[in-house]
């Protein structure tokens, strides 16, 4: 480690997560580098990039296991608890408040009606994001097909989403390898 870094207590960490945590929820990557290397200077640069290389290959979120990572380096696997619980307490305890209060509203009709618009937002969310990926692919015939199927199945006739996917993956798995095959020829 370069002599310049400072070395975190245990409270430091847990402060140092915890305002990470609530700062955002998903996509704090950015203040985790604030906090890791400008300000505190727990890491280096390169530590940082060495870090995050290692937490973008283990499973679950980079930014959870980033708190592991940096928490276990200062004080092993105490340190690597007490970085996490840091990183999840504001989150959830935010969560859990939100969850309280519709559980005792939800009859409201105003809260019914932002229900309604968070639901319609995420949904418009997720067409854009579909739409952008299928701008980016390529079109076969046989993949429409595929896709339509597959819609019918779950929306039209309401078969099982887990039977339905059994299906259509491995068919599109083999119609696409079989078109990349007859391409090579």
């Amino acid at each position: 480690m370069d002599t310049e870094l400072n070395q975190p207590s245990r409270r430091d960490l847990f402060a140092g997560f915890f305002s990470i945590g609530v700062s955002g929820f998903g996509g704090v990557l950015p203040q985790a580098h604030s906090m890791l290397v400008q300000r505190r200077r727990w890491l280096s640069e390169a530590d940082f990039a060495e870090q995050l290389g290692l937490c973008q290959v283990l499973p679950g979120p980079n930014i959870v296991n980033m708190a592991v990572s940096v928490g276990a380096r200062f004080h092993g696997p105490s340190g690597a608890l007490i970085a996490v619980a840091g990183l999840l307490l504001a989150p959830m305890a935010i969560v859990l408040l939100l969850a309280s209060l519709y559980g005792r509203y939800r009859q409201l009709p105003l809260v019914e009606h932002v229900m309604h618009g968070l639901a319609a937002a995420a949904a418009g969310l997720l067409l854009a994001m579909a739409l952008r990926l299928l701008s980016r692919m390529e079109r076969r015939a046989w993949s429409a097909v595929v896709v339509a199927a597959t819609f019918a199945a779950i929306a039209v006739w309401q078969l099982p989403l887990l039977w339905v996917l059994l299906a259509s993956m491995p068919l599109a798995l083999l119609l696409a390898w079989l078109t990349r095959k007859g391409a090579e020829r």
